[in-house]
């Protein structure tokens, strides 16, 4: 038949090292997102970007291409990246609600504002 380079890439396994980049470049986008943003919520989208990076990679290095150990289930990788999501989801929760009362109380969520909420 015909020798299609499209079809070969759609048809050949992903190697480690293209997640390891994607995992690397969501984590460059989201420090990148926390130091420019200046609104809470972009803050807050950074660090889920970084997050979500972190766990690509932890999910990438636990893979069965670089496990050596026949003992070994190979979930080391997804259960920590189990783990930090459900910090994220924690973490998310609770500077939202510091979020909405920021804004409730100073009708911004301007990060440059945040010394204002000191008691």
């Amino acid at each position: 038949m015909f020798n299609l380079p499209l079809a070969n890439m759609l048809t050949e396994p992903v190697g480690v090292a293209h997640y390891v980049t994607v995992g690397a470049i969501l984590f460059i986008c989201g420090a990148l997102c926390m130091a420019t943003k200046r609104n809470a919520l972009g803050v807050l989208m950074g660090v889920e970007l970084v997050l979500n990076g972190a766990n690509l990679n932890f999910v990438a290095f636990g893979s069965q291409y670089l496990r050596n150990d026949a003992n070994s289930l190979g979930l080391d990788g997804q259960l920590m990246a189990l783990f930090v999501i459900v910090l994220a989801a924690a973490e998310a929760a609770v500077a939202l609600a510091i979020a909405l009362n920021f804004y409730n109380n100073h009708d911004s969520i301007d990060v440059d504002r945040a010394d204002q909420l000191r008691g």
